[in-house]
């Protein structure tokens, strides 16, 4: 029976020693690897005996290694100072303390090597100021789920039993399952970026050749596929290109499904739990109460295809933990968004009055983006190097992009504002909805230069535990008169955010 309570010091497990030592050989080959490279391509031949004979006693030092940091490793809770206790080294000795109630992610990993064994590695992440966090390497399953239910709840019960309880919610209840079709197109509809990107470069790429070519006059149709055969450069780049672009969009799907194959959500005592991953699976608990924004990311494609993706943001302390304090959702539609965000907030935040900002905004991005460097083209053209004219379709669409991109921005930049939310609206492409609760908000800044005072427009920036939403040029006496009506209900609400 496992010690429910956790409160003498504890090893990891015994087959976990395979962990230990796959670990150490691959941080070994990580770090040496070039040198091992250099080593097999220009060294000398070496006897057959005595190159088994190294390697093996290579293996033996590693295996002494795991040996001793497994016998070094302890983990336990001290139940009068609440707080968890990790103790590890081989000559150094370090010893991790966290307190109980700073918690904030107890999550379950598995790799190949952890699924070979059947073991599973704890990470525990704290939402203190320091960036203390530890890892248990490898422990058996019921060790594992006892540990975190323990962990999590912070309170005296039979985690045994309900360990096994929450995994098989897990594996036979959960009220939300990513298929794999949707997973697909999430692998098809993001990182669009870099597609565009090389898709500009091969026009820009084409085109040139052209004009090298000496096709100053448009080309007639029947004759390009002649052209483009009997022009080794153009054909290499066309057929590079397309290459890359599906090399692209296949690593992107690999990865997508890699990383979220099999995403399933299970309600647990008010809490979400969800697992995923193909080659590493991983499971994490979500509280609602330790949410601190909502994000919700949809592109034109993704609309299309009525899919979106949710990112949530819990309570952190630091910001070198911010991704990790990040829980991404991906590939659902509304009615799944809809039943997220009931459990999250107890509602569906309704979208209220509407401020969008100054027309100003956009004016200042336009000669930011567009003005000074168009006046620096045609400056250099001018004065230093006329022969940069030759790139000025480069200038035409890099001017025609922008602007678009500027106009669908400034159209989507809005912030909503009813009794509970606050919901900022940002994006040209990739349009954002940041959601949070008014009672979340631990600070609030504004800004507003003097030549604007005249204008009532001005900036603000609401702070909060997870991280910042910002909006520029508003109705300043607009965002004043909200400020204060946030205030008022956050030194009325005694709710606790941590």
């Amino acid at each position: 029976m496992i010690k429910s309570e956790f409160s003498t010091p504890q090893r990891q497990s015994k087959t976990g020693l395979l962990v230990l030592f796959a670990n150490t050989v691959f941080e070994f080959l990580k770090a040496m690897w070039i040198l091992l490279v250099v080593f097999f391509l220009r060294g000398k031949t070496m006897d057959v005996f005595w190159g088994i004979g190294g390697i093996l006693l290579v293996l033996l030092g590693f295996g002494v290694y795991s040996y001793l940091k497994y016998r070094t490793f302890t983990f336990y809770i001290d139940e009068e100072q609440n707080e968890f206790i990790v103790q590890h080294g081989i000559l150094n000795k370090t010893k991790t303390v966290i307190q109980l109630h700073k918690i904030q992610q107890v999550n379950l990993k598995q790799n190949i090597i952890h699924r070979i064994v059947n073991v599973y590695q704890v990470n525990i992440d704290s939402a203190g100021s320091e960036e203390k966090e530890a890892v248990i390497n490898a422990v058996s399953k019921e060790v594992a789920m006892a540990l975190k239910a323990k962990l999590l709840d912070n309170e005296r019960v039979e985690v045994v039993d309900n360990s096994v309880e929450v995994e098989k919610e897990i594996e036979d209840k959960p009220f939300l399952k990513i298929d794999l079709i949707s997973l697909l197109k999430v692998g098809i509809t993001s990182n669009y970026a870099k597609s565009i990107g090389l898709l500009l470069t091969f026009f820009f790429t084409i085109y040139e050749n052209l004009n090298h070519a000496g096709a100053d006059e448009f080309i007639d149709g029947s004759k390009v596929e002649d052209f483009i055969q009997s022009n080794t450069e153009v054909y290499s780049i066309l057929l590079a290109t397309a290459l890359l672009f599906t090399i692209i969009f296949i690593i992107n799907i690999v990865r997508t499904l890699a990383k979220y194959y099999g995403f399933k959500i299970a309600k647990h005592k008010g809490s979400l739990i969800m697992s995923y991953g193909l080659i590493a699976t991983q499971s994490t608990i979500l509280k609602p109460e330790k949410v601190q924004i909502v994000k919700i990311t949809r592109n034109f494609f993704q609309k299309k295809l009525k899919i979106l993706e949710i990112k949530i943001k819990q309570t952190i302390n630091d910001d070198s933990k911010q991704d990790k304090s990040t829980i991404e959702i991906p590939g659902c539609n509304e009615i799944e968004r809809d039943e997220i965000l009931q459990l999250i907030f107890n509602e569906i935040p309704e979208k209220g009055e509407k401020l969008k900002p100054n027309i100003r905004k956009l004016l200042f991005s336009i000669f930011i983006l567009i003005v000074l460097p168009l006046t620096a083209y045609l400056s250099i053209g001018n004065w230093f190097a006329n022969s940069i004219f030759e790139y000025k379709s480069i200038a035409i669409v890099y001017t025609i992009f922008v602007l678009i991109g500027l106009l669908f921005g400034f159209k989507n930049n809005s912030l909503f504002i009813n009794n509970r939310h606050i919901i900022m609206q940002s994006g040209a492409w990739d349009v954002d909805n940041e959601i949070i609760k008014i009672e979340k908000i631990q600070a609030i800044t504004t800004s507003q230069l003097f030549w604007h005072k005249s204008l009532n427009i001005g900036s603000l920036t609401i702070h909060t535990a997870g991280g910042n939403i910002s909006f520029q040029l508003g109705k300043f006496d607009k965002i004043n008169q909200y400020i204060n009506l946030w205030l008022y209900q956050i030194e009325k609400n005694e709710s606790n955010w941590n």
